[in-house]
C-alpha cells in the first residue's frame, strides 16, 4: 500500500480510539469506570458503529485533502466532520448526569435524552452513513473526472 491509502487509514483508526476514550472518559467522570464498561457492553454495537463511522469519515476527508494537496484537484473541499458521532455518544449517556443536573436546573433534558437514547444513538449513525455517503461520492466524482472542479 501506498502512503496516500496508509495515512488516511490510520488517522481514521487514531480517530475512532480518540472518539471511544471521550466515550469512556465521559461516562467514567459522570458515573465511574464500573458503570461505563457496563453501558458499553450493553450499547457496544451502537458505539462501536459510531465511532468506525467517525474513524471511516476523518480516513475519508483525510484521503480528500490529500488529493487536493498532491495538485491532483482544484478548490477547496470541506469534508462532513464526524462531530455527530460525538455528540450522539455523548447524549446517549448525558442522562446519567442526572446526578448533576438537578443543581443546574436543566432536569428536562436528562429526561429527554434518557427517553430518546436508542433514537439518538439511530440519529448518530444516519448521520455518520450519509457522511460516507457524501464523501465517497466526492471521491468517485473527483476520480471519474480526473480532479476536474467536481469537489
Amino acid at each position: 500500500m501506498n502512503n496516500s491509502i496508509v495515512k488516511p487509514i490510520l488517522y481514521g483508526i487514531v480517530a475512532s480510539t480518540i472518539l471511544l476514550g471521550v466515550y469512556f472518559a465521559a461516562l467514567t467522570l459522570v458515573s465511574g469506570w464500573s458503570y461505563a464498561q457496563n453501558q458499553f457492553v450493553t450499547y457496544w454495537y451502537f458505539i462501536v458503529s459510531l465511532a468506525v463511522g467517525f474513524g471511516i469519515q476523518i480516513a475519508l476527508y483525510q484521503y480528500i485533502k490529500n488529493l487536493v494537496h498532491e495538485g491532483r484537484g482544484m478548490g477547496k473541499f470541506v469534508g462532513v466532520s464526524g462531530t455527530t458521532s460525538t455528540v450522539a455518544m455523548i447524549f446517549c449517556c448525558a442522562h446519567y448526569l442526572a446526578n448533576l443536573i438537578p443543581i443546574l436546573g436543566i432536569t428536562g433534558l436528562a429526561t429527554f435524552v434518557a427517553q430518546y437514547q436508542i433514537k439518538i444513538f439511530w440519529v448518530g449513525i444516519f448521520f455518520n452513513i450519509s457522511g460516507i455517503m457524501y464523501m465517497s461520492n466526492k471521491i468517485y466524482k473527483f476520480s471519474a473526472f480526473g480532479g476536474k472542479k467536481h469537489l
